[in-house]
């Protein structure tokens, strides 16, 4: 029978006073959703599940070591659904099988009180764990319209719900056709263009001025650098629709007064303008990610580059750009992400000639009803994450540079 020890102070978890229960409860919830699904009904559904996750947590953790318990429940529990429920019953079962075990494994060997000190009360471990617990569910209530996006790209009819074949998870239900048209139409493939040359040159002129800006406000002499920071990332405060407001009256004048006084064409000139509105719009996250950087600077490093005989651009380049580098690229991250995904402003200022790819899918749900938007959504979901990712990775550089443990 498997064992724990807790230093000698906590006593091992009863078997049947408290691991078969809690894992009987647990297989309560899955027999309630197999009852409905299968015709069986609620409550007969309930005490079967409860009867079979009772009798799984025996089994485990009497006769059978981790690894090959977490397994035998899986497989197990996995040919019981595709019996009964096909392939969707299989899926449910793997996954139903993956968390009794677990649980059963978990309460028995005191995983629950793994992060915990040995005199902990029983009210302290319940919300120890009761805790992580609401923290799972805020987790999965954010990203859950996102999983929902993912496997509707694939379907391979032209509808924005869950068809039969796809809840039955025939392949013929799936498609990648609306991938297909993404990269192949050129109502989608130009809004792409424009927002692909849009973006870099929003965060090229955010990172710039962004970093100027940042490193003036880090200087103590610098007077009402509070008022200063927070006219700085009022873009961030103000309402989108306000924002839009406002810059469409000042950028409609500016691209009036660049084609009468340069020559330059409406088409240049509506870029332009999306670029500078945007680029206002991505400058306030430069600012904080890049100040966040400068917080741990040692500034007696400028001041040896000056003693060494070193101009300011080179003590700024050499000195002190490789230093705060992650905070730099982590603000044009989110600049690019914040032009890349903007469509309220480009909307108001840009015109046909600037539609961005936000911009179309928007068109694309007024008008259209295009379910392509959904194969769009998940090319961007996933470009998102990796820039997110890349945000985290260059976060714990910085941390390491300046001396700090990564959390």
């Amino acid at each position: 029978m498997a064992s724990v020890v807790y230093n000698g102070t906590v006593p091992t978890p009863s078997l049947t006073g408290f691991t078969m229960p809690v894992t009987a409860a647990m297989g309560a919830f899955f027999g309630l959703i197999a009852g409905q699904s299968t015709g069986l009904g609620a409550l007969l559904g309930i005490v079967v599940g409860a009867i079979a996750g009772a009798a799984i947590a025996f089994v485990l953790v009497t006769m059978v070591s981790y690894k090959v318990g977490r397994w035998s429940a899986i497989g197990v529990i996995g040919i019981i659904g595709l019996l009964t429920g096909g392939t969707i019953g299989l899926v449910v079962g793997l996954i139903a099988g993956a968390l009794l075990g677990w649980c059963a494994y978990w309460l028995h060997l005191g995983g629950y009180r793994k992060s915990l000190p040995p005199y902990a009360t029983s009210g302290q471990v319940l919300w120890h764990n009761t805790f992580k617990f609401i923290c799972g569910l805020i987790f999965f209530f954010l990203i859950a319209p996102i999983i929902t996006i993912i496997p509707l790209s694939f379907n391979a009819q032209d509808f924005f719900t869950f068809t039969p074949e796809m809840l039955a998870l025939d392949p013929a239900g799936y498609s990648l056709k609306h991938y297909q048209d993404f990269f192949t139409n050129d109502d989608w493939l130009r809004p792409m263009k424009n927002s692909l040359i849009i973006a870099p040159f929003a965060t090229i002129i955010s990172v710039s001025l962004g970093t100027l800006a940042a490193i003036g406000l880090s200087q103590s002499h610098v007077p009402f650098r509070r008022g200063i920071m927070a006219i700085l990332i009022s873009p961030m405060i103000v309402p989108l629709i306000i924002s839009a407001t406002g810059m469409f009256f000042f950028y409609s004048q500016m691209g009036l007064w660049m084609e009468d006084n340069f020559g330059i064409s409406k088409s240049l000139s509506g870029y332009i303008k999306v670029i500078l509105a945007h680029a206002a719009l991505g400058i306030p996250f430069v600012i904080i990610t890049v100040t966040a950087t400068l917080v741990g600077f040692d500034n007696s490093l400028t001041r040896a580059a000056a003693n060494m005989g070193a101009t300011p651009t080179v003590t700024f380049f050499r000195v002190q750009m490789p230093l705060i580098l992650p905070g730099v690229i982590s603000g044009a991250l989110f600049a690019f992400i914040t032009s890349f995904d903007e469509v309220v402003v480009v909307l108001f200022v840009g015109a046909a000639a600037q539609k961005t790819l936000p911009w179309q899918m928007f068109t694309g749900l007024r008008e259209q009803i295009s379910p392509t938007i959904l194969a769009v959504a998940t090319i961007l979901v996933i470009f998102s994450i990796i820039l997110l990712a890349t945000v985290e990775v260059l976060r714990r550089r910085s941390e390491r540079l300046r001396g700090m443990s990564p959390t």
